[in-house]
């Protein structure tokens, strides 16, 4: 299986290494954003299928990168039918995010600080593993056989 293409927008240096180091072992590609201005560059230049975000970020939010997918800003990877009309991303947050911020963003997950890795890596195997169904789908819609 192919990993999974991950954008991990997290400012705190210690966690994000931590992260990207256990992901990058489990063969998924990784790029990583310490702010929301960085967070959407990737998102505008690069397919990704699934964004673990951060929430308290140095410059803005991570309910703003969030806007900023809803508005349709970013690419995030439709080019290639991953998405599947659902956001792909798994909200960080030390401080308690409100149901009604939830609601409003429906993002895959919600993991409170600190969260166990084992969450992370099922959540990143669950993108590869989506993403390789829609290839599938994808080449046998076309005509040609996996």
């Amino acid at each position: 299986m192919t990993g999974a293409r991950i954008l991990l927008v997290e400012d705190d240096d210690v966690l994000r290494n931590v992260v990207e180091r256990n992901l990058l072992a489990r063969g998924h590609e990784v790029s990583c954003a310490t702010d929301v201005r960085s967070a959407l560059h990737y998102l505008r230049v690069k397919p990704i299928d699934l964004i673990l975000l951060d929430i308290n970020l140095p410059d803005q939010t991570g309910w703003d990168v969030l806007r900023a997918i809803q508005g349709g800003e970013c690419s995030l990877g439709e080019e290639d039918g991953t998405l599947q009309g659902k956001l792909p991303v798994v909200v960080l947050s030390a401080v308690r995010v409100s149901p009604h911020r939830l609601a409003e963003f429906h993002p895959l997950a919600y993991l409170p600080k600190p969260f166990p890795m084992e969450a992370v890596l099922r959540l990143a195997s669950e993108a590869a593993a989506r993403r390789e169904q829609c290839a599938r789908m994808k080449v046998n819609g076309e005509g040609f056989h996996a």
